[in-house]
Parts: C-alpha cells; structure tokens; sequence
C-alpha cells in the first residue's frame, strides 16, 4: 500500500526480543511476554475458526479488568479483527447504538454479562454472541498472524460520552496507540523495573494505552479488576510499583487513605488525567511528596497529548504541561491564534489524533482544521508555553456576560473540609440568563448557608452557587469522570428540593 508504514507484529516482537520478562500480573497469576504471546495466538485461532472472525471484520468487546479480557484484547490484534469497545457501565440502550451505529459481526462477553449479551443480541449481526468462557474451552493449537502490522489499520473504535447528542467513535489506528506511547516514553522516560498499575478499565483509553505501552516498552503491567484505595495504598507504599494512572476522583480517595505514611521511593510516577484538578489537592500531593504529573488527553489522542513534565511539577502547579514531544499545541480565539494567557479552544496536531470519527462526515469537518483537531475544551498558554485547561466549552457558564468555569468552582468547595465532591452546573435564571447550581457529597451534615459563606471569600460574588443540593453521589463515567450532564436530568426529575 502507498505511504503506508509497516512494522513488525508487535506483540510477537515483544515476545522475540524479551520472551521472559514479565508482561501482566492478575490476582496471583504472572505472565511472561512468551506466555502471553502464547494465549493471544490460541485464542486468535479461535475468533478465526470457531468464531468466523476473519481479518478486517469487527468485535464488540464487553469485559472487565481480567486477564481474560485482556488475552482476548491482544487475540483481536493478532487476528487483525478491529475492537469496538464497549463500556459496561452504559445502559443496554445506549450499547443497542454504539452495535448498531458499528454493524459490529460478533460480541464477545464477559461471562458475567451473559444476561445483557442475549438482550443485545436482536442487534448483532446474525445475532453472533460468544462468552470468553467458550473461547477459552476452544482455543486452537494453530493459527498463523500477520509477520507485520499496518500501521494506518484501525485497531480499536471507542465511544466519546457524548456531552451533547448521540456519542461518536472514534478510530484509533495502531499508528495512533504507537505514537501515544513513543511521546510518553519520550516525556515520562523507562526504567527497565517500571511496573505500571492498572486499575482504570481497559476498555477506556485510559486502560488501553497502558497495555500497548507494555508491548512497546516490555513493561510489565499489574492488572487489578477494580480501583481499591486500600489495595493501591497498599502497593504504592511497599514498592512494587512505579507508575499509576489516575483520575481526579481516584486521587481523592488515595489522599484519605495514606494516612501518616507516604510511597515507597521507587513509586516515581502518578499520571493525574480526567479534567481540571482542584488545587488543593494538588498542594496535599506536594506536601506528601506524591510524583503528580498532571496531563491532559482524550479518546481522540489516544491518552495523553500534554503533560507536566517533572522539573516544572511543582513551579507550575495546575498546569497540564506542554505537548508530548511528537505534537503540537495552539490556543484558538475567534478563528486565530491566540496569544498567551488569552482563553480560548484547545487545538492539537500530532500523530496520536485520529483521523477522524466512524460515520460522521460532518463531525469530522467540525472537528478537523488543517490538520490541527479541535477539542471543545477551553483553555490557555502561558508566557512560556504552558497550557492551563479551564473547562469543555460545552459545560461553560454565561451569568450576566461574565464566563464561569465549573471546574473552578469545584476546586473552591472540595477545599471545604466537610466536601468530598462536588459537582457544579449553570442553571436557567430570569435575571442573569444562567447561575451557577452545586451538588455535593458531604461528609457530615452541612447547609447552604455554611457552604455559601465558604466561597464569599474565596469566588467573586457571580461565581458563588445560587442553588445547592446535597447528594449521596455524583454521577461518573466509567473512567470516573464526572458526568454533568447527568446533574441536570437530576434536576428536571426533581428528585431534589431547592436548598437556596
């Protein structure tokens, strides 16, 4: 193909060059990369022969962090089938879109999803569903993978959330996963020890890009099937493990638990994504000497594209850094460059952005601008290049012409001592068009008036919430991010009185 890359298999390189050096830790099973180039074969042979899964189809994948799940991730590479990975958080209504939206021709299940699988049935192709129990009672002794990969292929397709409207996929090619970790290599470095913990889920970003980090790097990853903060506390501290990557939401419970104590030396790495984080969480990190890189990635860049760099970690606290070093940056303000600290939408070019969304040609010309992909965030550079991100453009609140950004509002009231979250949108007002409304989890009894005498001190008088709502949780993904969105069907059900 022209101006097409190949490289070689990279699993079986990974194999061939480090055959016995460890690839995944489960629970208290341990795999070398020979093994787990082994299984990813067999069970290749079986999407193949048992399954009908030739090259170039599609497979929705619906799993939990196991390493069942993640052979079946790597058998799907080896097999060249693409994976449609599917969030089993989601409602069956919203999975029914994403299968039908991808004309996916199989889903493999989680054994412990078989009920949902047969309701979704009706909407798979030839209504082909097989649980991973059934892959692993049928593995075949031969199959023969692809010498080489073609790097433009499309690897994997992962659903945006969607802030407004129906949720997009996005195509990620292994050229896009390649990149993405090549720019993290470059900006966090390797150490021939680095064990990556992962607790986040592999069919996110968030999850995915550590397990093709551990092919290109032969790094070994220790998969955990649910965030722990005891558990993690517990393996940060005694020292097998260097790198961790964390949300916002993940971060906070970590910090209530270590107590007096702080991480084991060789912990050099907490990679901190999922939006804009408060300050003083961060400020509770430096005090407990705990390595946050802040970043800032997406679906659509394959994980990470900007991120704090180490020595600039603590003078330039709440930043998300500078761009990995494969890529570019640029702030874009009424249709032009912006110059630095003026705010506007975040633009990225690089070779880890997809190409563009499955089926959505007007998306693409939205999103897509001489190269440089718009990413509906809002934020701005400093006089040195540092980009600080505010909040998603669609999420912003206009009250009497003044911008309000949530996540600034949130940072103030999870300072509270008393708030462990908080959650905060713009609401309909006669008289300032829209005000800010909050919803938090406390962890003893609080009023708004307490809440509101808090922020007097702390936000101008516009940015202090109008409404506030005392919640048991906030709604999250399933990388843990907030979900405003959902804060508002909360308020048009009515499940709340107004505490004004």
């Amino acid at each position: 193909m022209e101006n097409h890359v190949f490289l070689p298999n990279l699993l079986k390189q990974r194999a061939y060059l480090t055959p016995e050096r460890r690839a995944l830790a489960f629970g208290e099973h341990q795999y070398t990369f020979r093994e787990v180039y082994a299984a990813a074969i067999r069970r290749a042979g079986t999407l193949k022969h048992t399954f009908d899964l030739e090259q170039g189809t599609k497979a929705g994948v619906l799993i939990k962090n196991t390493a069942s799940g993640y052979f079946l991730l790597l058998a799907l590479q080896q097999a060249g089938v693409t994976a449609v990975m599917l969030n089993n958080r989601l409602t069956n209504e919203e999975l029914e879109f994403q299968i039908t939206d991808t004309s996916i021709d199989a889903l493999i299940y989680d054994d412990d999803f078989h009920n949902r699988a047969n309701e979704l049935k009706p909407f798979i192709n030839n209504e082909r569903v097989f649980p991973l129990s059934e892959m692993e009672s049928q593995l075949q002794p031969e199959f023969e993978p692809l010498e080489q990969v073609d790097m433009e292929s499309i690897c994997t397709i992962m659903y945006t959330s969607g802030t407004t409207g129906n949720p997009k996929g996005v195509l990620q090619s292994y050229n896009n996963h390649w990149w993405s970790a090549v720019g993290s290599a470059l900006n966090l470095g390797l150490r021939e020890d680095d064990v990556w913990l992962c607790a986040v889920p592999l069919f996110h970003i968030s999850g995915y890009s550590i397990i093709m980090r551990s092919i290109i790097y032969g790094m070994e990853i220790k998969l955990f099937e649910r965030f722990d903060e005891a558990v993690v506390d517990q393996e940060l501290k005694k020292g097998s493990i260097t790198i961790i990557s964390v949300v916002t939401a993940m971060l906070q419970r970590l910090l209530k638990n270590i107590g007096e104590g702080s991480y084991h030396p060789d912990f050099r790495c907490m990679l901190l994504g999922g939006g804009p984080v408060p300050k003083s969480m961060l400020e509770q990190c430096k005090e407990k000497r705990i390595p946050v890189y802040q970043t800032y990635g997406m679906t659509e860049t394959s994980s990470q594209i900007v991120t704090l760099s180490p020595e600039d970690s603590l003078e330039k606290l709440g930043s998300a850094g500078k761009p990995l070093f494969p890529c570019e940056l640029k702030i874009v303000s009424n249709g032009k460059e912006a110059a630095a600290g003026i705010e506007g939408e975040i633009a990225v070019r690089g070779q880890n952005v997809t190409k563009g969304y499955y089926k959505r040609e007007e998306a693409n010309k939205k999103s897509f601008a001489d190269g440089w992909f718009m990413t509906g965030d809002i934020g701005y550079r400093d006089d040195q290049g540092f980009l600080y991100v505010l909040d998603r453009r669609s999420d912003l609140i206009i009250s009497g012409g003044e911008n309000i950004y949530p996540a600034e509002i949130e940072s103030v009231l999870v300072s509270h001592s008393a708030v462990s979250e908080a959650g905060v949108i713009g609401v309909e007002s006669e008289e300032w068009g829209q005000v800010p409304a909050a919803f938090l989890v406390s962890e003893r009894e609080l009023d708004s008036s307490e809440v509101k005498e808090f922020c007097r001190s702390r936000l101008a008088r516009y940015k202090i919430p109008h409404h506030i709502y005392f919640v048991d949780s906030l709604p999250r993904n399933a990388s843990n991010k907030l979900l405003r969105k959902n804060l508002r069907e909360l308020i048009q059900k009515g499940q709340f009185n107004d505490n004004q």
